[in-house]
């Protein structure tokens, strides 16, 4: 028996709920950005090497990732709001941690938990719209969430340098910290999880988490949105989190106003590439994944033009690279609506959490890659860092890009074979423009 409809589907209410839990997203986003502005003051303040200066934000990125599938099950089993209010605590409770950190040990230590709080936020946001939008708004406001969210990288890259220049290391990340609570109690006040009187969650116990892990693991679908996240995400967050600051202006010689407004046009782009790239997405949703491939091709071929190009690049081959890789953020948000045309909407927490997986993990190995190649090739520090130092670190994308374009050919094959064997004439409605709606959703609203 399906549950009692008690609020309008894609209505006012719906956009005042995602509002909320996008605030939450953009102030997660921001606590994420905010060691991009912070690194040089980070290896100053705590006296460390690259590596493990990017150890501050491998280890937050790989507490993330790991967090993904756990927090997926929850996700299906307690609802959005639950989710939101612990992470916001967990990320309320690091930030002023670390504004008050004096020593390395305890720095990490307060990423770390910013990271696990970090993970339950962007999952919750995507399942609200998932139950709370229409199938044909849903790929607009996936879109949105991830491009809007990112307006706080744009908040970490420069307010946040003002806050640091003017208050200090301490207050600044002490005064950051304070909006938590403001929005925890928007959240308790106005997020609802369905629309539904009883929202039908999956209670999962503990000893059938492994095989519902696996279950929604084997369908091709949450493997064909991982790797699209896998490829298309982790050269942007890589260059926003850490390393784009420092080669900005240590290796190219950039003031670091400019690097900071790069940043801060890169955010504006991604949101403008976003709204685009959301109706090519539901205009031709057969060709999702090539679209992917796309982007991705033209993000490693603009920053083989810098990387190549004899001496520093000229500014407008910075700009245009620089802009194709926030094309990527986007990009990567496809990955969630590839893994829902395949996932009923009882188990969408955790196929967007296996799918969150894959851009992460991927972000997190190229970012400590670099930090080794930076030691390995100018032991003297982050100040010795020269831009030769830079390029061959930056290089270790590749083997990246096409480890996952390959993976992305290799499973929207099996994808469009699991739902020509599965779900007879899917292939053909998205051939035709039209969107698939797994059974498991329903057809209301369409």
């Amino acid at each position: 028996m399906s549950a009692e409809q008690v609020h309008d589907i894609g209505r006012r209410r719906a956009w005042a709920i995602w509002g909320v839990s996008l605030a939450v997203y953009m102030l997660a986003v921001f606590h994420r950005s905010s060691l991009g502005v912070a690194g040089i003051l980070a290896a100053e303040r705590y006296d460390i090497t690259a590596t493990r200066l990017a150890t501050f934000t491998v280890l937050q990125l790989v507490v993330y990732a790991a967090m993904q599938v756990p927090v997926g099950v929850l996700l299906d089993r307690f609802g959005s709001r639950a989710m939101l209010v612990g992470g916001l605590v967990l990320m309320t409770l690091a930030q002023l941690g670390f504004a008050f950190s004096t020593t390395f040990a305890g720095a990490v230590a307060a990423r770390a938990v910013l990271g696990a709080g970090d993970a339950m936020i962007f999952v919750s946001v995507i399942r609200i719209v998932s139950v709370w939008f229409l199938v044909r708004q849903a790929p607009l406001v996936t879109q949105l969430t991830g491009m809007t969210g990112q307006l706080g990288a744009i908040v970490a890259a420069a307010p946040l340098t003002l806050l640091l220049d003017r208050l200090g290391w301490t207050r600044a990340f002490a005064t950051v910290s304070a909006i938590g609570v403001v929005l925890l109690v928007a959240v308790v006040v106005l997020v609802k999880d369905s629309p539904y009187r009883s929202d039908e969650v999956v209670a999962i116990k503990l000893r059938a988490l492994a095989q519902s892990v696996r279950t929604v693991w084997g369908n091709p679908g949450t493997r064909l949105g991982m790797w699209s996240h896998f490829t298309a995400q982790f050269s942007g967050t890589v260059f926003a989190l850490l390393w784009g600051f420092p080669f900005l202006v240590r290796g190219l010689g950039w003031s670091e106003g400019a690097a900071s407004g790069l940043l801060m046009a890169m955010t504006a782009w991604a949101v403008l590439s976003g709204l685009l790239l959301a109706r090519l997405v539901a205009r031709f949703p057969l060709y999702r994944s090539w679209i992917v491939i796309g982007i991705v091709v033209t993000m490693a071929t603009a920053w083989t033009a810098v990387l190549l190009w004899p001496g520093v690049a000229p500014h407008w081959i910075v700009v245009v690279m620089a802009f194709a890789v926030a094309s990527g953020g986007p990009a990567a948000m496809v990955g969630f609506d590839l893994a829902r045309s395949f996932t009923p909407v009882q188990a969408i927490g955790r196929a967007n959490g296996l799918v969150n997986v894959g851009g992460f993990t991927a972000a997190l190995l190229t970012m400590a890659l670099i930090g080794v190649v930076l030691d390995l090739s100018q032991p003297g520090g982050m100040a010795a860092y020269r831009l030769d130092d830079y390029r061959l670190a930056m290089a270790v994308q590749y083997p990246f890009w096409a480890l996952g374009i390959v993976q992305i050919l290799r499973y929207r094959r099996r994808g469009l074979d699991h739902l020509r064997r599965v779900h007879p004439g899917a292939v053909e409605e998205m051939r035709a423009g039209r969107p698939f709606v797994h059974p498991g959703i329903g057809t209301e609203g369409i």
